[in-house]
């Protein structure tokens, strides 16, 4: 069944295998425990995809893990608020985990800071939201899908962050909250490669979310799409892949996780559920970081 779902959904999507992805190094910045080297490599369409790789200073990585960032309605960031440079200190994956001994390459999304075709940095543009709506509705004029273009560029992450750092196959994971959360959902279910998950505030029922009204990302606006899966048919064909739920009965993108994840079969999911609401806090970003740090070891 988890091969069915996974075939499904790369046929569905017309998503191509994972390649080798050839990539530019730029500036390297030290920090304490850590330095972080601006890397670039090719998309599918001929963009390029700008990226921040956060390696230990201590010790060669002993694990690595891509951090997909998230979307809270600010385009304008992406990798710099993994990199604790802009936005939540609870989004600062990169510095917490490489000082932890662990690679971690942030890549900016489609359409988000450096991937904005008006502007790059930080500073929001007043084009920032319809240049997102058009990566979308675009590619559905061309029977395309945002979510075909997110998860190769996705694969193409992983196959960077495994040549950049030199790590063990074995050793590389994905993680994200929110908009990255559900990237991280759909690509590990679709690439063995990925060898564990973590998905916060981003598992949550069709069923429920159409109930509460609740806003489906431009990323899983896929035709026909939950007529064929539903977020728990994702999340098993993820297994026996060690899996970490992050997710708030207070949070309307992670309402049900705890009834989702009640309903995949197997043993291989950690949950984390706390009464607040979706935007990440200390407690949360501790543990994940504990978490990542973990399996990253194993």
């Amino acid at each position: 069944m988890t091969h069915d779902i996974c075939s499904m959904l790369r046929d569905r999507l017309g998503l191509a295998p994972p390649v080798p992805v050839a990539f530019e190094r730029g500036e390297v910045t030290g920090f304490d425990g850590y330095t972080r080297q601006r890397i670039e490599y090719g998309g599918l369409e001929g963009d390029t995809i700008p990226a921040f790789l956060f390696t230990p200073t201590a010790q060669p990585a002993r694990g690595g893990v891509v951090v997909f960032h998230q979307h809270n309605g600010e385009v304008h960031f992406g990798k710099s608020e993994i990199a604790g440079e802009v936005g939540s200190p609870f989004q600062a994956f990169g510095p917490a985990l490489a000082r932890r001994g662990l690679a971690v390459l942030a890549p900016d999304a489609l359409t988000f800071e450096d991937r904005r075709g008006q502007v790059h940095g930080v500073e929001p543009h007043d084009y920032d939201w319809l240049q997102h709506y058009s990566a979308m509705s675009y590619r559905l004029l061309d029977g395309d899908t945002l979510m075909r273009k997110g998860l190769d560029d996705a694969q193409r992450a992983v196959s960077v962050l495994m040549e950049a750092a030199e790590l063990d196959e074995r050793r590389a994971g994905i993680a994200g909250h929110s908009y990255g959360g559900y990237t991280a959902l759909y690509h590990a279910a679709v690439d063995p490669r990925c060898r564990f998950a973590c998905i916060s505030g981003a598992v949550c029922s069709f069923e429920t979310r159409r109930r509460e009204e609740t806003g489906i990302t431009l990323f899983e606006a896929v035709p026909g799409l939950a007529q064929l899966i539903d977020t728990h048919d994702v999340l098993s064909a993820i297994g026996p892949r060690p899996t970490l739920v992050v997710s708030g009965s207070e949070d309307k993108y992670s309402r049900d996780a705890d009834q989702v994840v009640a309903k995949v079969p197997g043993d291989f999911i950690t949950q984390l559920r706390v009464e607040r609401g979706h935007a990440l806090d200390h407690e949360r970003f501790d543990a994940i970081v504990e978490w990542i740090v973990g399996r990253a070891a194993e």
